[in-house]
């Protein structure tokens, strides 16, 4: 079984930032991608930033120049760093896990999704 566990959030300023971590935990044999998204109340579920097997980073075009994501694929694990937070930002961020491929009991490719974790950016 695969858990997704994510840590990190909370409340600060606009303009401050906040670091989210996460990692993706149980019998992994290799995984596509580990990242973020995010959802306000009343809206969809978008992308924030993506980091892949391959080291490649896709980002979300709200968050470009202001949020970066760090990855290491052998410990199945993500770092979100966002700086220059403004309200708008504010939201319930989800860690993804993308392609999961587990072989322990048996093949199996799927996608994962993190508890969620509140972001409020306010004064």
């Amino acid at each position: 079984q695969v858990q997704v566990v994510q840590s990190g959030g909370g409340l600060v300023q606009p303009g401050g930032s906040l670091t989210l971590s996460c990692a993706a935990a149980g019998r992994i044999t290799t995984i596509y991608a580990l990242g973020w998204y995010r959802q306000a109340p009343g809206t969809q579920r978008d992308l924030v930033a993506m980091f892949t097997s391959g080291g490649s980073a896709n980002y979300g075009d709200s968050v470009k120049g202001r949020f970066t994501i760090s990855g290491d694929n052998s410990a199945h694990t993500v770092t979100l760093q966002m700086n220059s937070l403004r309200p708008e930002d504010t939201a319930v961020y989800y860690c993804f896990a993308e392609g999961v491929v587990t072989t322990i009991p048996e093949y199996r490719y799927a996608d994962y999704w993190g508890q969620g974790t509140q972001v409020t950016v306010s004064s």
